[in-house]
């Protein structure tokens, strides 16, 4: 024969009742209460009910949700635009979905879209520094005897972005090497 609980005290179960239905009108599910309270699923439901508790649908959960979700998506999508210079579509494929959806999410979170170019901007603002860093580092190897085809195979660019580079860094350039067969030095006699 298996032992009988200890018979539940009536106070207990109302205040208990009463404060899972608290949490669940605040937007708690069912299935963080269970967590929660250690209860099983049917105890919770049953208390529930017996508090007097209008149970939601799913879909009513996930849009009583949605707002707060949909407030943090917005923030953190308007951080990385304003402060890490993202664009709509990179916003969309970091969760907003689409371009327009990324735009409407900015603009509710209380950020402005930018321009075509004020991104432009920004973006090449960023990448100067490390260009800049690039060019110094080539001016060097050029410098110590590398010839600018090799920079450019050795980095992955073509000879005239590695020309640009090094001319950005104000570098003093050899004169061109020739080609073909060497000239024939004239002898005066």
């Amino acid at each position: 024969m298996n032992p009988q609980p200890p018979p539940a005290d009536a106070e207990t179960e109302t205040v208990t009742a009463q404060a899972l239905r608290q949490r669940y009108d605040s937007g708690a599910t069912v299935a963080e209460l269970v967590t929660a309270s250690g209860l099983s699923y049917g105890t919770v439901l049953n208390r529930l009910r017996e508090a007097g508790t209008v149970m939601r649908t799913s879909w009513q959960t996930r849009r009583l949700r949605d707002g707060k979700a949909r407030r943090n998506l917005a923030a953190r999508l308007r951080r990385l635009y304003e402060q890490h210079g993202a664009t709509l579509t990179e916003l969309a494929a970091a969760g907003a979905g689409t371009r327009r959806a990324a735009r409407r999410l900015l603009i509710e979170a209380g950020g402005r879209p930018r321009t075509t170019q004020e991104t432009l901007r920004i973006r090449t603002a960023a990448d100067a520094a490390a260009r800049k860093k690039l060019a110094s580092s080539l001016r060097t190897r050029y410098e110590d005897g590398a010839s600018v085809p090799e920079l450019a195979m050795e980095c992955n660019y073509s000879v005239a972005t590695v020309y640009r580079l090094l001319n950005q860094a104000g570098t003093h350039m050899r004169p061109q090497h020739r080609h073909g067969p060497p000239r024939q030095t004239r002898t005066r006699s």
